[in-house]
């Protein structure tokens, strides 16, 4: 049985001591998920020296959380290039916002979709024991999701504000999407991620819906960081490693 020490997590995680910034992630959760489901991510990418902000998702107030988003891109404090990183409906409020706001790059992980006529989707999510299965097969996030009071069990079949989802931003992009993602079935979101040319996907085989935290959150997170760090080389996103022709 795999145990995990969990602590409080302000959602604020800092390059090491020392070490220069050099970028900033705005990290946009999905539905019923916590700071606490991302602080793995978060210290990950923070030791690469990326500063990474956690905002809530508010899908019942999305003004509140675009505004605590342009507060953070208004702090000066925060380094260039700054990037939306959503899940699930923060992936979905990730492709709203990516053309309108002042960032450099936007990363959707397993977006949410609006189901037919913007109903509770039928995802045949039954029971708890059910959600967890569709959402990681990664043993310690199982533990984390399982732990956290904080987390809302059952909020992944809350339906979204939007009646549609449309990527339009001139922003380089990364989709990451898992293969076996029943939340979020792989057709119907590859339909969405090439609406915008400027949209890199990346899918993981065999991964669930809680993508960024699965069984290969390490190669996620490499993903990522290779996505950030082409980025601070040049908005057309420019290789850092290339193959011997």
């Amino acid at each position: 049985m795999t145990t995990v020490q969990t602590q409080p997590t302000t959602g604020v995680w800092d390059e090491p001591q020392g070490a220069t910034p050099r970028g900033t992630v705005i990290l946009l959760p999905g539905r019923g998920e916590t700071a606490a489901s991302y602080a793995r991510l978060g210290r990950r990418l923070a030791a690469d020296a990326y500063r990474v902000r956690y905002v809530p998702v508010e899908l019942d107030d999305i003004a509140a959380t675009r505004a605590a988003i342009e507060a953070l891109l208004a702090d000066e404090s925060l380094p260039a290039p700054r990037v939306l990183l959503g899940s699930d409906s923060g992936a979905a409020l990730a492709a709203h916002l990516g053309s309108e706001l002042s960032v450099e790059g936007v990363v959707l992980a397993a977006i949410a979709l609006p189901s037919p006529g913007n109903s509770v989707p039928d995802k045949a999510i039954t029971d708890w024991a059910d959600e967890i299965d569709a959402r990681t097969a990664c043993p310690v996030h199982r533990a984390v999701l399982t732990t956290d009071n904080e987390f809302t069990r059952g909020a992944i079949t809350s339906p979204l504000p939007w009646n549609t989802i449309t990527l339009t931003s001139a922003h380089p992009t990364l989709a990451l999407h898992g293969t076996a993602d029943r939340i979020t079935p792989l057709a119907a979101a590859r339909t969405a991620y090439t609406q915008s040319p400027r949209t890199d996907v990346r899918l993981i085989q065999d991964g669930r819906h809680d993508i960024l935290n699965d069984v290969a959150h390490r190669s996620v997170a490499a993903t990522i960081i290779l996505f950030l760090e082409s980025l601070r080389l040049s908005p057309t996103l420019a290789p850092v490693v290339t193959t011997l022709d």
